[in-house]
């Protein structure tokens, strides 16, 4: 699609205007919508599927133990959490590595990720969500609500809530997140963006955002009647019983064990910025409670988010580039984006999920929902390795590639170094007091 830019009027009034009220808002945010207590401990352990014997089905769970520890053995990262959904049941949950380098904690079930940007995910099911119930329009245009975003030229007149979900905004890709991460509140930028450089006309390709994106915020939040956060939790996460699920930075850091960001052996300094894009970048949890959240995809939670409302946020709204890089980009074929969620077809299936990386984290869930069976996973590194991941557990699953498909071994490692070192904790962490 043909890219143009044009020049648009300044919209400085409104601007000034939109940053007082933004300011307002985070501050109540901060002070009321971002639960910061504890996170709980999860279900009773034994109940988890963390032991050999517990795991059942037809995928080789033996062989991708082995595999995930020696992913989270590699010097490029720390720790690792997975969790599997085969044919709608939790069979598998796994933790290797640590959550602190450090001092060499072991990650649990119950450690605290950063969620990154598979919080999109979130806005986009609380999106359908209150648009069954008749709270909003998905068709309506963003001007019908009062957020803080400007378009240029006039677009918030043209661009659809549904559109802002599936990153039609026309902006260039990511735009201002270097200002959001020197600092600039989320509410002054999305107000700047009237005059920002377009990639396209709005409404006419995809390009991805945050501090767009996090409009969202603002505007299921009037749909709920309340703040993004208390709706997300009252109407998703407390009914899915997601205790440790949380936002904010003391959301993340309020846990009683937290995964700890890093990059190689350097324990990273966690900074607020991307905490304060609720739907976009917003949400961290335990794994098993991730796990909930990805059953909830799949259809097994009907009650709370139905059918009909899983096929709203998942539905393709607009095609998108390659997903990823290298050989899984080629292997992931027709992409496209729904409300906050990515779709592409691998081996003939459609899949759904998302995935996402802020600095010292790395998360990712992807699911088939034909056959009801997804991986999530989340690691405290900036190494995109293990982002291949959900495919050698689909892969598993799949069985053998038939005519016409190409054979991968997603976590062979064999093409890297061999580490300097041991690890600083048995990799294995049901030898180390994890679960």
């Amino acid at each position: 699609m043909a890219k143009r830019g044009f020049l648009v009027a300044g919209f400085g009034l409104a601007a000034l205007l939109l940053v007082g009220f933004n300011g307002h808002r985070l501050l109540v945010e901060r002070q009321a919508g971002f639960p910061l207590s504890a996170a709980a401990e999860p279900e009773n352990q034994n109940t988890l599927p963390t032991e050999p014997e517990d795991w059942q089905g037809q995928i080789d769970y033996q062989r991708l133990d082995r595999d995930f520890a020696a992913v989270a053995a590699r010097p490029e990262m720390a720790g690792l959490a997975v969790a599997i959904v085969e044919e709608g049941d939790l069979r598998f949950i796994g933790t290797y590595g640590v959550a602190d380098k450090r001092s060499a904690e072991p990650v649990k079930p119950e450690t605290v990720f950063r969620w990154a940007s598979v919080s999109k995910g979130v806005a986009g099911s609380l999106a359908a969500k209150l648009a069954g119930q008749g709270a909003l329009d998905l068709d309506s245009p963003i001007s019908t609500w009062r957020t803080s975003l400007r378009l240029p030229g006039g677009a918030n007149d043209r661009i659809t809530l549904r559109q802002l979900l599936s990153h039609q905004t026309g902006l260039t890709k990511n735009a201002y997140d270097r200002k959001l991460e020197d600092g600039e509140s989320p509410g002054r930028l999305r107000a700047s963006l009237g005059t920002a450089p377009l990639q396209c006309e709005p409404g006419t390709c995809h390009t991805y955002q945050n501090i767009a994106f996090d409009t969202a915020s603002e505007i299921l939040g009037h749909g709920a009647g309340t703040l993004y956060s208390d709706a997300v939790r009252e109407q998703l996460f407390e009914p899915l019983e997601m205790d440790s699920a949380r936002f904010g930075l003391r959301g993340l850091t309020a846990a009683a064990n937290w995964a700890r960001p890093h990059r190689g052996d350097e324990v990273r300094t966690l900074v607020e910025s991307y905490f304060l894009l609720p739907a976009a970048a917003g949400v961290s949890s335990n794994i098993v409670d991730m796990a909930r959240w990805l059953r909830a995809q799949i259809g097994e939670n009907g009650q709370i988010l139905s059918a009909p409302e899983l096929m709203t946020s998942h539905a393709p709204v607009v095609r998108t580039g390659r997903v990823y890089g290298g050989e899984l980009a080629r292997a992931l074929t027709e992409p496209s984006y729904g409300l906050g969620w990515r779709r592409f077809v691998y081996r003939g299936r459609q899949l759904v999920g998302h995935s996402g990386a802020v600095d010292g984290y790395r998360a990712t869930l992807i699911f088939d929902p034909a056959s009801r069976t997804g991986v999530a996973a989340m690691w405290n590194s900036n190494w995109g390795r293990p982002f291949a991941l959900p495919f050698a557990v689909l892969d598993s699953y799949f069985g053998a590639p038939v005519a016409g498909e190409i054979a991968h071994d997603w976590l062979d490692l064999s093409d890297l170094p061999l580490p300097d070192s041991l690890p600083p904790v048995p990799i294995d962490n049901r030898q180390a007091g994890g679960n």
